[in-house]
């Protein structure tokens, strides 16, 4: 489970402000993909004889675009980037979380599958199953990159690969995620 740089991770995610933490990682590699607004993309799965154990998958936005501040007129002419840059948008890191290793899960506290936004350390909002890959960046390019000429995740292959629903019955009852999952 993990890329070059992995080890930067958990330095880098107390402590500091955001710019920071997303530098450390830039800096350290700590990604499996870069997007071209500099967004950067963690994926990492661990298996334990053929079931998924863990998971993480984060996504961290690029807190400045260097680029924008030299051709400013490229990235203004485009919707997609107009929008990521303005001045209004504030880049919120977010990731989601799954572990069934045993003594980790606690029923409404730490629930087996999460979201996490920003760095909030106690933010843990229940997702009902684990992501595989292709949803994860459907999740990112349908929230984040789309626009009224432009639906990107609509051009991600289809596929019927899905995690079994990890979500407790108590947890249910509380607001959640809803993501795809299989029947169990």
């Amino acid at each position: 489970m993990g890329f070059p740089g992995m080890s930067a991770i958990s330095a880098a995610l107390r402590e500091h402000d955001y710019a920071e933490v997303y530098e450390e990682l830039a800096d350290a590699r700590a990604y499996n993909m870069k997007l071209l607004d500099g967004a950067m993309v963690q994926m990492m799965y661990e298996f334990r004889d053929g079931a998924l154990l863990r998971h993480r998958l984060a996504f961290f936005p690029s807190p400045r675009l260097a680029p924008f501040q030299e051709e400013p007129e490229i990235y203004l002419q485009d919707t997609l980037f107009a929008e990521i840059v303005s001045r209004r948008i504030v880049p919120v890191p977010f990731r989601f979380d799954f572990d069934a290793r045993e003594g980790v899960f606690a029923e409404l506290v730490h629930p087996k599958c999460h979201l996490t936004l920003g760095q909030y350390e106690n933010c843990r909002i229940p997702v009902t199953a684990p992501l595989t890959p292709r949803w994860f960046i459907d999740f990112i390019l349908r929230n984040f990159y789309h626009t009224a000429f432009h639906q990107y995740a609509e051009k991600l292959p289809v596929h019927g690969a899905l995690f079994e629903t990890s979500i407790s019955p108590k947890e249910q009852q509380i607001v959640h995620v809803l993501a795809p999952a299989a029947a169990r």
